[in-house]
C-alpha cells in the first residue's frame, strides 16, 4: 500500500480539508504509486497563509545568524539523507540516478550557502554631507512568500527559494508540482528537523487552479516566486503587477549551442548530447537548438547522431541507463505533437521522432532521443520550448549568424560556443542575449553561487540563487536609515550659500 503524505500548516502535517488526495506515480513504470498527496483547495491555501501571516514577527527578528544556523542543521540533514532524497527524485520525476542525486547535492549546497548568508546580509554604510550624522542601508524581509516551483528538479528548486526566503527573514507557503509531491514532502521534513518553527514553512498540495490560483491571488501573501511555463508566469506577472505585488518568475529557454569551425569537435559533440538529452531534455537550460558553422556542420551531425543513437533509455534506478522517462503523460503527448510539427514545417528527421514501449521502457513514458536537420530559425519546434528529447540542428555561415539566430527567440537563458577562437569566444560572449554563457560547454552547468536567470521571456524581476543581483535581491527590501546626532536641525539638499 502506498504511503499517504500530508499539508504541513502551522507546525502540523494535516491532510486537505477536503480530504481529496491525488496519486503521484513512478513516470517509469506508471503501475507503481510512488505516494498519495493531499489535493488541496483555497481553503488550505488561507489556513497555511494565516499561519505565515501569524508566525512572521516572531521570525523576522529571530538574529539573522540563529537563521543561518537551522539552514545549517537543514544543509547536514540534506547530507545524511542525499541518497535517500537522490532516489526518491529518480522514482517519482524519472531522471537518472545521478541527477537525482545532483538535485539532492543542489540543496545541500544552496542551504550552506544561504546559511553562511546569515552573517551577511550585508547593506552598506556611506558619509554624509553633513557633521554629525550617519546613515546607512540595510536589508528587511518582505514578509509572506508565495513560493511555487515545478516537477523537473524537484529538491534543488524548492531549495533555492525556500533557503533564500527563510535566510532573509520572511515566512511561506510552498506549493510544489502535483507531479512530485512525495519529494516536495521530504525536503519539508528535512526543514522541519532542522528545527524552524511552526508556521514559518507551510506546504500545501494540489494543482495549479485550485492551489496556486488563490495562492497568488491572497491578499496576505506579500510577494511570489514562481518556476514554470511562460503561460502561467505570464499571468502571475499580470496579476500580481495589477495588485501592485512584486514577482520573480522563472520560465523556460530555447537554448543554442554554436559549433564554430574550429572547435574541438569531440568535445563539442558530447556538450550537444548531455545539453540535448540529459534529464531527457528537461531543463529550462537545455540545448535543443545547436547551431553549427557550414564547415563542419556534416561531420559534427554524423557524430552527433551516432552518440545520440547509443543511449540507453529506461528506468533512472538502474545503471546502465542514459535516458530516464519524460516526467508524465501531458509531456510526452506535447513531446509527441512537436515533433509531428517539425516534421509537417519541413525539417528531416535523421533520428528517433517515436514513443517507446519497447523493452525496459513498456510500463513508462518514453521517447527516442530525436534529432532535426535542414531546421530553419524560424520553424516552430526552433522557436517554441519543446522540454523534451528534440534537438533542432540549424547551419549557418559564419560566427555573426549564428550570434543572430541564437537572439532570434524570445527566450534568453542559456547559450553556449565552441570554438578556440579567443576573439570569436570573446564577441559571443558580448554580443549573446542571454542570462548565461558558456564557453567550450554545454547550456547546463550553473552553479548556486552566482545569480541563475535569463532574459526576456525567460523571467522577470531578481535572478535565482546566490551572488549581486540574485535571489537576496527579491527576498528582501532595502530600507535606509538616517540618524542625526547633532542636537540641532540640519537641512541636507540646501544650499547654504547666501544668494548675491
Amino acid at each position: 500500500m502506498p504511503e499517504s503524505y500530508l499539508n504541513h500548516i502551522n507546525g502540523q502535517w494535516v491532510p486537505a480539508v477536503s480530504g481529496q488526495t491525488m496519486d503521484s506515480l513512478n513516470p517509469a513504470r506508471t503501475d507503481e504509486i510512488i505516494g498519495i498527496i493531499p489535493r488541496s483547495s483555497t481553503e488550505d491555501v488561507d489556513r497555511a497563509v494565516t499561519a505565515a501571516r501569524s508566525a512572521f514577527d516572531r521570525w523576522r527578528l529571530t538574529p539573522a545568524p540563529i537563521r543561518g544556523e537551522i539552514l545549517y542543521a537543514a544543509a547536514e540533514v540534506f547530507k545524511r539523507e542525499k541518497n535517500r532524497l537522490g532516489r526518491l527524485v529518480t522514482m517519482e520525476m524519472g531522471k537518472v540516478l545521478s541527477e537525482g542525486l545532483g538535485d539532492a547535492q543542489e540543496a545541500i549546497d544552496m542551504a550552506y550557502y544561504m546559511a553562511g548568508e546569515g552573517r551577511r546580509l550585508s547593506g552598506e554604510t556611506v558619509h554624509s554631507e553633513l557633521r554629525d550624522k550617519d546613515m546607512k542601508s540595510i536589508r528587511v524581509p518582505k514578509g509572506v512568500f508565495g513560493l511555487i516551483t515545478p516537477w523537473n528538479f524537484p529538491i534543488a528548486i524548492p531549495a533555492w527559494k525556500v533557503c533564500a526566503a527563510l535566510i532573509c527573514g520572511n515566512t511561506l507557503v510552498f506549493k510544489p508540482s502535483s507531479y512530485t509531491g512525495v519529494c516536495a514532502t521530504e525536503f519539508v521534513r528535512v526543514l522541519i528537523e532542522a528545527g524552524l518553527p511552526p508556521g514559518v514553512p507551510n506546504l500545501v498540495h494540489g494543482t495549479g487552479p485550485e492551489v496556486g490560483t488563490p495562492l497568488v491571488d491572497h491578499p496576505e501573501v506579500d510577494a511570489v516566486s514562481f518556476t514554470g511555463s511562460w503561460v502561467v508566469g505570464s499571468q502571475i506577472e499580470a496579476g500580481l503587477g495589477r495588485n501592485h505585488k512584486e514577482v520573480a518568475t522563472e520560465m523556460g529557454g530555447k537554448n543554442a549551442i554554436i559549433v564554430l569551425n574550429d572547435a574541438d569537435l569531440d568535445l563539442a559533440v558530447e556538450g550537444a548530447v548531455w545539453g540535448g538529452f540529459g534529464t531527457t531534455g528537461q531543463r529550462c537550460t537545455a540545448a535543443s537548438r545547436i547551431v553549427l558553422q557550414a564547415g563542419i556542420h556534416d561531420q559534427f551531425v554524423k557524430a552527433f547522431k551516432a552518440k545520440a543513437a547509443a543511449l540507453v533509455l529506461g528506468d533512472g534506478l538502474l545503471p546502465e541507463t542514459d535516458v530516464g522517462p519524460l516526467a508524465h503523460w501531458d509531456q510526452l503527448e506535447k513531446v509527441s505533437q512537436y515533433v509531428q510539427v517539425g516534421i509537417k514545417e519541413g525539417a528531416t528527421l535523421v533520428l528517433g521522432g517515436k514513443i517507446c514501449r519497447d523493452g525496459a521502457c513498456a510500463t513508462g513514458y518514453f521517447y527516442t532521443p530525436t534529432i532535426f536537420v535542414d531546421v530553419q530559425p524560424q520553424m516552430t519546434i526552433a522557436q517554441e520550448e519543446i522540454f523534451g528529447p528534440v534537438v533542432s540542428v540549424i547551419k549557418v555561415q559564419d560566427l555573426g549568424e549564428a550570434i543572430e539566430v541564437v537572439n532570434g527567440v524570445r527566450y534568453g537563458l542559456s547559450s553556449a560556443i565552441y570554438t578556440r577562437d579567443v576573439n570569436a569566444a570573446a564577441t559571443a560572449e558580448r554580443d549573446l542575449d542571454t542570462g548565461l554563457v558558456y564557453i567550450n560547454a554545454s547550456t547546463i552547468g550553473a552553479e548556486i553561487h552566482l545569480p541563475f536567470g535569463g532574459t526576456k521571456a525567460t523571467g522577470l524581476g531578481p535572478r535565482e540563487a546566490g551572488g549581486r543581483g540574485g535571489s537576496l535581491d527579491h527576498y528582501t527590501k532595502w530600507k535606509v536609515i538616517y540618524r542625526d546626532f547633532s542636537g540641532k536641525l540640519q537641512k541636507a539638499q540646501i544650499d547654504t550659500q547666501k544668494p548675491t
